[in-house]
């Protein structure tokens, strides 16, 4: 299918093995796991994507006139918004009560993972506007309503916004290493009362637990299969239905050993509780956690603080703790934009939702800005 530009054409994969994995991660490069071929491939493999949980693969690849690879793109046919974080329910209805079909649509994301990071993976200079084309052809052939591309980057956002998407403007909170040599260093630039507040939540959390961060060959099968008890634990609390299935944990574990940071709470030698990070050479991601055993703050030192240790040992720069929750702005985490671009086919829901996104836009600014002045963080000048 030619995608609007003289020399690319668009291919479309049900499964990422029909692109192999040197194709995609020649595309993807090693800086975020998220969109790697070892943790799309899981989430396939592990049967946590397809018809059980309605994400149903696209794999996009753009070829030059060569026939090689120059682009790769991970996009699901949906026929739910489960699973995105970036919630569009409202617009579906809106389509539907006026006689349209929001379902399917496109979703460029990694699913179940609100995770920033780039959506459009190129090994050639390819720009974005290339594969935002074809997408937007792709929606039509396919007769999808919409193409959603989420968590992308600012740069990836700008430009379909250029290229004519709709823009929209979320928050997350993160953690900024500020060159801290040590746990108590970060501590040292908080305000007092924020100070003690951790330090008391600190020693309820770990009274009577050991904690290990675990990575490579440390990840056996009795260790996944205690995580995903507590991602069980969690589920069924929260939603009542899990996305990710039992095999899924064991195959990340195969394929991203070094990228994982399986933080593991013990209670005399006894896994009770775990939180999942991926890494990358500059970043700790948040992702999973769970518990067997209700422990006052476990969640805030599994999460939160074990997370700013581990960054500061190993030189990180910045932990980026998941989404949702404003708790963390007085944990040191504070808000920072995300974004994600929308086409949508129907003209009179395009409007409607251009307008909605200009006014959300402008309020998540205002948003951001009152949150970050709830900053914990000592203010200039300020002794403490």
């Amino acid at each position: 299918m030619a995608d609007g530009t003289p020399h690319l054409s668009l291919d479309v994969y049900p499964h990422i093995a029909d692109v192999g994995q040197e194709a995609w991660d020649g595309c993807a490069g090693d800086d975020n796991p998220f969109v790697s071929y070892g943790f799309l491939s899981a989430l396939e493999d592990s049967g946590s994507v397809g018809p059980r949980t309605g994400w149903h693969p696209r794999y996009a690849v753009l070829r030059d006139e060569a026939g090689a690879v120059a682009a790769v793109a991970p996009v699901y046919a949906k026929t739910n918004s489960y699973g995105e974080y970036v919630f569009d329910h409202a617009w579906a209805n809106a389509l539907e009560r006026a006689g349209g079909r929001y379902y399917p649509k496109l979703q460029v994301a990694v699913p179940f993972s609100p995770v920033p990071g780039p959506r459009f993976l190129a090994k050639k200079d390819v720009g974005v506007p290339a594969m935002a084309t074809a997408l937007a052809q792709l929606a039509g052939e396919l007769d999808c309503s919409s193409v959603h591309a989420t968590f992308c980057t600012e740069a990836e956002w700008r430009a379909m916004g250029e290229a004519g998407w709709l823009t929209r403007l979320g928050t997350q909170y993160h953690w900024e290493n500020q060159g801290y040599e040590s746990f108590d260093g970060f501590l040292d630039a908080l305000a007092s009362r924020k100070r003690k507040a951790i330090r008391r939540e600190r020693r309820e959390a770990q009274a009577g637990l050991t904690f290990k961060a675990l990575s490579g060959d440390a990840l056996t099968p009795a260790i996944w299969e205690a995580f995903y008890q507590f991602y069980l634990s969690t589920v069924d609390r929260k939603w009542g239905g899990a996305y990710l299935t039992a095999e899924f944990f064991p195959l990340l574990g195969a394929r991203l050993a070094d990228k994982i940071v399986l933080m593991i709470a013990e209670r005399e030698g006894k896994p009770i509780a775990g939180a999942l990070n991926l890494r990358s050479d500059t970043v700790l991601y948040g992702r999973n956690w769970g518990s067997t055993e209700d422990v006052p703050f476990l969640h805030f030192e599994l999460c939160y603080y074990q997370a700013i240790d581990y960054a500061i040992a190993h030189g990180m720069a910045r932990v980026e703790a998941g989404a949702q929750g404003e708790h963390k702005i007085q944990r040191g985490y504070l808000p920072r934009p995300t974004y994600s671009a929308h086409y949508i086919r129907h003209a009179g829901l395009r409007r409607a939702v251009a307008e909605f996104l200009e006014s959300e836009r402008a309020g998540m600014a205002e948003a951001m800005a009152a949150m970050t002045a709830e900053s914990p963080y000592k203010k200039s000048g300020e002794a403490g």
